[in-house]
């Protein structure tokens, strides 16, 4: 798969829809990915998140718009999506720094340009993994769904994880561990499958589940397919590690590689140390070959 090709079609998408409300489960199949998937490779990618480009976007166009002074502010306000010059007011301020008076009356505001993805192959790096192949398996996971275009990697996700370490879910997952632990002695992390259509998606904590009657109503049981894992094992301060890895693994690693992602895609934790540079875990990708 040609990431950069995939990537520059969705900012294709996006930028020929950008007046409309964006329909991310299309963006996404523009790059030949699932919404979820294609939420992580963006922000590694471009450096910015999906809703953020666009909101960029919209606001630049907006600006421009209003500086040739003849449109009213609430035209142009409902044009970009926002439902009250109030609303459209605050966000063109912290964008351009100006209120949209203003830059109607002759101020300078701010030139965001659209993406373009090229992807340069530099090697000299490299990355430990390892190839596993495992059979179907069961995992019990908490789910927590999250709308598609909200910034996940950076904000939602790490928040669902710290509020199911301090609120006792990891604690009340434990028992349920299969004593033949895929993960070692990790608790997932994995985006789980949706609906095409939905709005929103869902993210699972969890782990490798032992078949143990589940008292829990707040805790699903889900069958992870049979399938080939590349395996990265990765040292690091959370999430900057992830951030980094992510960016090497769709810019160089994928890219160069004879495999590439199926659509599961698995975090595996051993603590909640996550905040030191010793930190270590592991990222599995189911894959095919190309």
């Amino acid at each position: 798969m040609d990431y950069s090709y995939g990537i520059q079609r969705a900012l294709k998408y996006l930028e020929e829809h950008i007046t409309e409300e964006i329909d991310y489960e299309q963006a996404a199949k523009c790059a030949y990915s699932s919404s979820f998937h294609f939420q992580r490779v963006f922000s590694a990618v471009c450096g910015v998140s999906i809703g953020e480009y666009v909101r960029n976007r919209r606001l630049s166009l907006a600006g421009n718009e209003l500086a040739g002074g003849g449109k009213r502010v609430i035209d142009v306000a409902m044009k970009y999506g926002y439902d009250t010059p109030e609303s459209f007011a605050r966000a063109f301020l912290k964008f351009h720094g100006v209120s949209p008076s203003e830059v109607k009356a002759g101020a300078p505001h701010r030139i965001y340009s659209p993406l373009s993805v090229k992807i340069t192959i530099t090697g000299g790096k490299s990355m430990d993994y390892r190839i596993e192949k495992k059979e179907a398996f069961p995992v019990l996971v908490k789910k927590k769904r999250f709308p598609k275009d909200k910034e996940i990697n950076g904000k939602e996700i790490p928040q669902f994880w710290t509020e199911s370490m301090s609120d006792g879910t990891v604690e009340k997952l434990i028992p349920y561990v299969h004593p033949q632990n895929i993960f070692g002695d990790s608790i997932i992390g994995i985006g789980l499958e949706y609906n095409e259509g939905e709005t929103d998606f869902p993210y699972g904590i969890g782990l490798h589940y032992n078949g143990a009657p589940v008292k829990e109503k707040e805790f699903e049981i889900v069958t992870i397919p049979a399938s080939t894992f590349l395996v990265f094992p990765i040292q690091g301060r959370m999430p900057d590690a992830f951030h980094g890895v992510y960016e090497y693994l769709f810019t160089e690693f994928f890219p160069n590689s004879e495999y590439m992602p199926s659509g599961i895609e698995i975090e595996a934790y051993p603590s909640d140390d996550v905040r030191s540079e010793e930190y270590r875990w592991e990222l599995w990708f189911s894959v095919v070959k190309k």
